[in-house]
């Protein structure tokens, strides 16, 4: 098994659960396929797993980018990852629209790609950056910290995150701050009642 399961909190990790979203930040891993870094440029993307008739090769060719794998765009989403521009154009078009209206001035995947880095990591030790929000304003399909771990806001509710799917839900909580994972751009775009191409929270999130 590979390295290449991204977790809301950006890891990469080893696990045999593929998720429902492709997607990619660059080359990661050597001529062996070692992972050797976490990112390598700002364009982190998220994709379909099938686009028209194109037939994939072998996972982590040398020099090519590093295939990555999400449980589902939320999940791509709390990571730093945008829509392809390519394999998701409706979706993407649709993301700079609403980006120009929360952004106005930014035009562009590079302004984009720019503010998401800039939300997506710590400039000091290149961590994953969080923020805080009041429990009570975040939309579904935001993820926080809760009890140490990731946690899906959806309804009333906070789901537990695994790579299999969600697997536990508890209240979510009033009148108090969140530590949120999902950028706050992303977090308002998610506001505007997203849909997208590929799915936004995986089928598990509503049968527990």
């Amino acid at each position: 098994m590979r390295k290449n399961r991204v977790t809301p909190l950006s890891e990469l990790i080893v696990t045999p659960e593929r998720g429902l979203v492709y997607g990619n930040r660059g080359c990661l891993h050597d001529d062996t396929g070692r992972i050797r870094r976490r990112y390598n440029g700002r364009r982190w993307i998220s994709c379909q797993l099938q686009f028209k008739d194109w037939r994939r090769g072998p996972l982590l060719q040398p020099g090519k980018f590093t295939e990555l794998f999400f449980l589902d765009e939320a999940t791509a989403f709390a990571a730093g990852h945008r829509p392809c521009a390519l394999c998701r154009r409706a979706d993407y078009t649709r993301f700079v629209e609403i980006w120009q209206r929360l952004h106005p001035g930014q035009t562009g995947a590079d302004a984009i790609d720019e503010q998401l880095h800039d939300e997506r990591l710590e400039p000091a030790t290149r961590a994953q950056r969080h923020h805080d929000a009041p429990f009570d304003a975040l939309p579904d399909g935001a993820f926080v910290l809760h009890d140490g771990s990731p946690h899906l806001v959806l309804g009333a509710g906070l789901l537990a995150w695994s790579a299999a799917g969600y697997r536990a839900r508890s209240p979510r909580p009033v009148r108090t701050q969140a530590r949120v994972i999902t950028p706050p751009s992303v977090v308002d775009v998610l506001r505007t009642d997203w849909r997208s191409l590929v799915p936004v929270i995986h089928p598990s999130a509503y049968t527990i």
